[in-house]
């Protein structure tokens, strides 16, 4: 049977929540620049029935030890060594915002690691390191940090402007709790790895069942940007979530839920694993 919570868990390195017997299929939660393990605790229950459902705590966040040096590189790389600590073999891999780069990046190094994906509000690319568009985003959410500002005094700030129409409130204060209690040296070095990210010419070597979704109001991955991205990925399934902010689990977790069983239920065999 399914645990009734999430489990609270790791070894020094990696920290996560998971539920779910450890015989079922890996469903794996990989949450943005923002957010924390528990972000997913709405999905992570919601599928624990089918899927052993592990949200990871990124490098730097919540349990988990930071890195020497965040890139969008050593995050893959982290990844693939959570991955193996937690025995997560053929994994579904749900990346939402700099979760979904990761993700991009470890299928470009390792393509046959997952068993599918889920690209949740993200991007193949950030840009130009040097580019003017990318200056002006790192600064807008660097600078008050730098005019004295703390995460938690910008938490309400930073939420409200990701969002859309009417989002769930309890799904804001969770939103809200994960944002303020990200290390303001996490927050900075892991917003600076998004500068030179590109993996837009690997995005048709994706050759695993492929989810990309999208909010209509998600300003920081907008809408036809992904449905542009997913139409370079080999048999995409693209999903835009009407009213949807960057936050879609948190805003709106029911119409997130639906849509990932939705693709689980037509790309995953949800079977129990018998060798691992």
């Amino acid at each position: 049977m399914p645990d009734s919570a999430p489990m609270k868990t790791g070894d020094g390195r990696f920290g996560y929540e998971a539920t779910g017997d450890a015989a079922l299929p890996p469903l794996v939660f990989l949450h943005g620049i923002g957010g924390a393990a528990r972000a997913w605790r709405g999905q992570i229950e919601a599928f624990s029935d089918r899927y052993r459902a592990i949200a990871w705590d990124m490098p730097g966040y919540g349990g988990s030890a930071s890195l020497a040096a965040v890139s969008i590189a050593a995050l893959a790389d982290a990844l693939r060594d959570f991955l193996r600590q937690v025995g997560a073999t053929k994994p579904v891999l749900v990346g939402h915002s700099i979760g979904g780069m990761i993700v991009q990046q470890l299928l470009a190094d390792s393509p046959e690691i997952a068993g599918a994906v889920v690209l949740a509000q993200t991007s193949p690319a950030f840009g130009k390191p040097d580019g003017d568009w990318q200056k002006s985003f790192i600064d807008a959410r660097l600078g008050p940090l730098d005019r004295g500002e703390t995460m938690v005094s910008l938490a309400p700030t930073l939420v409200k402007e990701l969002v859309g129409d009417e989002p769930d409130a309890g799904g804001m204060v969770l939103a809200r709790d994960c944002m303020a209690a990200v290390p303001e040296a996490t927050y900075r070095a892991t917003m600076l790895a998004l500068l030179g990210f590109d993996q837009r010419h690997a995005l048709k070597n994706i050759a695993v069942p492929t989810l990309v979704l999208s909010g209509s109001k998600d300003n920081n991955a907008p809408a036809p940007m992904m449905a542009k991205m997913a139409t370079y990925i080999p048999g995409a399934t693209y999903v835009e979530l009407e009213g949807v902010g960057h936050l879609a689990n948190l805003e709106r977790p029911g119409g997130f839920n639906a849509a990932l069983d939705q693709f689980l239920r037509a790309h995953v065999a949800a079977t129990r694993v018998t060798a691992r």
